[in-house]
């Protein structure tokens, strides 16, 4: 269909279009008339995702679903019925019974209330911001921006509660949890205290180091007494003339050095007298004497380094007690401290859970105080002072857009189901007739034409209604 048989049709069927425009537009002006006034309040709050946590400092994390959540809250039941309670809504006797009628007391009153107010509440966050818009559409101004302010102020104090809620519930839990880590703490200092008392331990690791130096004199006396005593064996199981005990002996060397001088004159008087001449005699005797005084001081000597060798071996045998007595002392202390040190540990371990939950019940209990939210309110609502509805000017542009929309398709569909020639291409399309020309239109609206059919296309089985040309 070109443009010239639209409007050739628009032309010839001007009256369904016009009909179905003045019938929207009459419509829409009696609605725009009779229909109830409608008032709007607005509100608005905006809710800053990323605030410090008032307690540690952190930044809060922020979700793309956040927003969406605090739509979710202001939409919500609970904020709802606060919202029934603070307006006293719930004790309305006209919506009392306006609920008995609508459900026949089925159900919950003040549900029912929320849901009807939903019902005309518009949440709805801003673009590209963190800005909520809440909205209620009633036909008070008054009721609307009350409504409106309670849904925010509703909102503010439930998004404190959800925040609150949980630390005081924690705040509960971990006083709980406190005093059984104070009663654990307790236990292990006491047990560390009896054992220090049992143990007498003051100060275990200096004690200890004490008693380590000690075992470590005690060891190298050990070692130089093993010394001694090898020598001193040593020196007993030579004794005699020969020892060095002996040879190192200055009585001995003298009375050695007078035997010598001795048996040397001996000789030299052997020279001069006979072997039983008196003076010989007299020579014999004191080398005699000096043997035997050699002998008993060789003896002396002998005894002394066994004296010797068994006093060292007894200071070794002393010493060795010591040391071992020592090395048990230092084990025991050992022993001991590794078992205070355990309970030490388990003191220090209670001490540190102790701490931990203290510091969150501290943590809690002051989140449990917050009055502070990340919601601010932006704008309260106010009466508004024009309805939003019914709006006439948009009524009227709606019924001229729907009427000319409507009019004009009740035309074509019309046509279609009834086709006439109005142009030459209808000529043309309908029936393959070239036109050689064509007559003015009638000169008065009385006259009649004269009707007129034409065979249908080849192969069609329509036929053609052609207007009759005016007389």
């Amino acid at each position: 269909m070109s443009f010239a048989q639209f409007l050739a049709i628009l032309r010839a069927r001007w009256k369904a279009p016009v009909f179905t425009l003045v019938f929207l537009v009459t419509v829409a002006m009696l609605l725009a008339f009779l229909l109830p006034k409608k008032y709007t309040a607005e509100g608005s709050v905006v809710v800053e995702s990323r605030t410090p946590d008032p307690i540690n400092g952190t930044l809060m994390p922020q979700t793309s679903q956040y927003l969406s959540t605090q739509v979710d809250i202001v939409r919500s039941d609970r904020v709802a019925k606060r919202v029934i309670r603070n307006l006293k809504l719930h004790e309305s006797q006209m919506l009392r019974a306006s609920w008995q009628e609508a459900t026949e007391g089925r159900g919950d009153f003040e549900t029912w209330i929320a849901e009807s107010l939903l019902n005309s509440l518009e949440v709805k966050p801003e673009r590209n911001s963190n800005v909520i818009g809440i909205s209620y559409v009633a036909s008070d101004p008054n009721f609307a921006a009350a409504l409106v302010n309670e849904f925010i102020k509703g909102y503010v104090d439930v998004n404190l509660e959800l925040r609150v809620s949980p630390a005081k519930q924690y705040s509960s839990m971990f006083t709980d949890q406190l005093a059984q880590a104070r009663e654990a703490l307790e236990t292990a200092q006491r047990k560390l205290s009896a054992f220090q008392q049992q143990k007498g331990i003051v100060a275990t690791d200096e004690r200890i180091d004490v008693e380590t130096a000690r075992l470590g004199e005690l060891s190298a006396q050990l070692v130089t007494l093993q010394a001694v005593t090898a020598d001193a064996v040593s020196r007993k199981s030579q004794a005699g003339i020969n020892s060095p005990d002996a040879m190192n002996s200055a009585v001995i060397m003298g009375l050695k050095a007078d035997l010598a001088r001795q048996e040397a004159r001996l000789k030299e008087e052997g020279d001069r007298y006979a072997d039983n001449h008196p003076a010989m005699g007299r020579l014999r005797a004191g080398i005699d004497e000096l043997k035997a005084r050699i002998q008993a001081e060789s003896a002396a000597v002998g005894r002394t380094s066994g004296v010797s060798a068994q006093i060292a071996m007894q200071r070794e045998a002393q010493t060795r007690a010591l040391l071992d007595a020592q090395r048990d002392k230092v084990l025991k202390l050992k022993a001991t401290r590794d078992e205070a040190m355990l309970l030490a540990n388990d003191v220090a371990s209670a001490q540190r859970g102790f701490d931990a939950i203290q510091a969150r019940v501290q943590q809690s209990s002051l989140e449990s105080r917050l009055d502070q939210t990340n919601v601010a309110v932006l704008k309260y609502a106010t009466a508004p002072y024009r309805h939003s509805s019914p709006r006439k000017l948009l009524y009227l542009l709606q019924a001229l857009f729907v009427g000319l929309f409507v009019g004009i398709g009740i035309a074509v569909v019309r046509e279609l189901r009834d086709r006439r020639v109005r142009v030459d291409q209808d000529l043309r399309e309908l029936v393959g007739a070239t036109s050689l020309g064509s007559m003015p239109e009638a000169l008065t609206r009385a006259s009649k034409a004269l009707p007129m059919r034409f065979l249908p296309l080849p192969g069609s089985k329509t036929s053609v209604r052609l207007p009759s040309p005016s007389v």
